[in-house]
């Protein structure tokens, strides 16, 4: 499939519809600017817009980081008013993956600090790699996190965690994140994208339609009330040819065949 191109994301897509996206930028640790920041709101954009594209696969290049935080050249001038901006910026383009309608998978491996960490959160699946470090650290630099990672942290590993984690700025390896609910999974270095396509496999085996729906249903859940909205989507996928392949396929006990619709 042809690939769109970008200046700091390798992005890819397979024979099966799973995009992978790789935040280039090793010789940073994949430190988000404003480039990169852009460029993740636009293939988010492509992701969402491609029919093709069924799931999607986000991690870092090379050996030490997913994304180790954000860039603190640019960060280091801001105003009150720039500072607001570029908050409201990011947590736009983390809830550009958070909000799509098909599986994001992200393959934290290495340094997850920072905006690393909420970028990581704003996907629906983490799988850590053995060596993956988790952290908060912005207030060692008088601030907090901007990006999302003040409301999305205390709904992953509760409030009482997420305080210790954000107040102390300290940081979580890879095991210590798959207790606290923090990933899914944590498997060898070198095998996070290997182990993301086989559980996005799995998840593509479903009804797309069913899938973007059970993601808005999840989401829904911390902010309005998740019961009704779990209704209204249910009750919206009863009138959906998925629907009806899915169930009648089940009765005729033959495999569905999806089409989307």
């Amino acid at each position: 499939m042809t690939s769109p191109s970008f200046e700091y994301l390798l992005f890819e897509t397979d024979e099966n519809g799973i995009a992978t996206i790789t935040i280039n930028r090793p010789d940073k640790l994949n430190a988000l600017n404003a480039g990169v920041l852009g460029e993740l709101k636009t293939a988010a954009g492509r992701v969402e817009s491609d029919q093709d594209i069924r799931a999607v696969i986000l991690t870092g290049a090379g050996e030490k980081a997913f994304v180790a935080g954000a860039d603190i050249k640019e960060l280091n001038k801001l105003n009150r008013e720039e500072g607001e901006k570029l908050s409201a910026h990011g947590q736009a383009v983390f809830a550009s993956f958070e909000n799509c309608t098909k599986p994001v998978i992200a393959v934290v491996n290495g340094y997850a600090l920072g905006g690393g960490a909420e970028l990581a959160m704003a996907c629906h699946v983490r799988i850590a790699t053995e060596n993956a470090v988790f952290g908060l650290p912005e207030v060692s630099l008088g601030l907090i996190p901007g990006y999302g990672g003040t409301q999305r942290l205390p709904a992953l590993v509760g409030r009482s965690k997420a305080m210790e984690l954000i107040l102390t700025g300290g940081q979580l390896k890879a095991d210590a994140a798959l207790k606290a609910g923090l990933v899914s999974d944590v498997v060898p270095a070198g095998n996070g994208v290997a182990k993301a396509k086989e559980l996005a496999s799995k998840m593509l085996k479903n009804g797309p339609v069913a899938l973007g729906k059970a993601i808005q249903a999840i989401n829904a859940a911390p902010g309005y009330n998740g019961f009704a909205k779990e209704a209204q989507l249910f009750g919206e996928l009863c009138e959906t040819e998925d629907f009806r392949e899915g169930t009648t396929a089940f009765l005729e006990k033959r495999k569905a065949d999806f089409k989307g619709r």
